[in-house]
């Protein structure tokens, strides 16, 4: 007869608490916190597939120059590394995924691991099968694959702190897929889940609102709803206009903060550079004009694996 007694009573620690000890110290409870490790995508010989007749099934905007787009890529991979951010790549990605460079949509890092969406559309679907193997190999937990009748895709979540997140609903999130990403997040503590209905002609939540530091962003006038504005303004956030239509529109706020007030974005953006610049904010420009024709910048192409805390959680 065994009797097991106090030797069997589980050790409640919680998971967030475990989670470097046992895993590594992915972590995500910001836009802007200062930038650690990225997981990134150097395109291969898929992007052979995006000729003048195929581009646009393939979701690109306009035919590229392969070999130049790959440059650009692996130039922001470089201006990463230069600036001290770890950079991870995907490994063993599709050859049949031209899109697979835009990371960000793969997945979304919060505090305890990474939540692995599930594409809208089946020119990307399969393309998080890659990612989610990559994150588990870097030591990032998988805490949720998004299924059944959900749709997902990574842009649609932004972290405002520990306890706070905008949560999207688009064409490429839909309320199955949104539900399901809210109880996760609200299961590692998030208390406030912001849903944002995106405006038609737009995908993802940063098409139209980017931070640059805790309380501050960059925001479209014409397609933040009033609702959101003015929940963010009540909550003591600072919203800038970003009122040059064409270039919102061709992403020119389409940027990644490595700490507050410190970004990298596309050249070639003068009155979103003059912007920036005017609020104090130091801006890392590369070329960027051949990705832009894939229809994403710089936000859209990277994954966040590291960003320093803004808040402890659990403490």
């Amino acid at each position: 007869m065994y009797v097991y007694g106090d030797r069997w009573l589980p050790d409640e620690t919680p998971f967030a608490l475990d989670q470097e000890r046992i895993w590594g110290n992915g972590y995500c409870d910001s836009e802007v916190g200062e930038l650690k490790a990225v997981l990134m995508h150097v395109p291969g010989p898929e992007l052979e597939l995006i000729t003048p007749d195929s581009y646009h099934s393939w979701l690109f905007d306009a035919p590229i120059d392969p070999a130049r787009f790959r440059d650009q890529v692996l130039g922001l991979i470089a201006t990463y590394e230069h600036y001290g951010v770890t950079v991870h790549l995907v490994k063993n990605q599709r050859p049949d995924k031209p899109n697979a460079l835009y990371v960000r949509d793969l997945y979304t890092m919060t505090p305890e691991g990474a939540i692995i969406a599930r594409p809208a559309t089946i020119q990307r679907r399969g393309e998080e099968k890659a990612v989610a193997q990559t994150l588990l190999s870097i030591g990032v937990p998988i805490i949720k694959t998004v299924n059944g009748h959900g749709l997902y895709e990574g842009s649609n979540v932004m972290w405002l702190d520990r306890e706070t997140c905008l949560l999207g609903t688009s064409s490429r999130t839909n309320s199955a897929g949104a539900n399901q990403v809210e109880e996760e997040l609200r299961n590692m503590g998030v208390k406030e889940v912001i849903r944002v209905a995106v405006p038609y002609g737009q995908i993802h939540v940063d098409g139209f609102i980017s931070f640059i530091d805790y309380h501050t962003a960059i925001v479209s006038p014409w397609l933040i709803t009033w609702d959101l504005r003015r929940r963010l303004l009540d909550a003591g956030y600072t919203l800038i206009d970003a009122n040059d239509l064409d270039e919102v529109g061709r992403l020119g706020t389409n940027f990644v903060a490595l700490r507050p007030r410190q970004v990298i974005m596309p050249e070639g953006f003068p009155h979103s550079q003059a912007l920036l610049e005017h609020h104090q904010v130091e801006v890392i420009t590369i070329p960027f004009d051949e990705v832009l024709r894939g229809g994403g910048a710089v936000h859209c192409m990277t994954g966040f694996v590291r960003r320093e805390p803004l808040i402890k959680a659990f403490q």
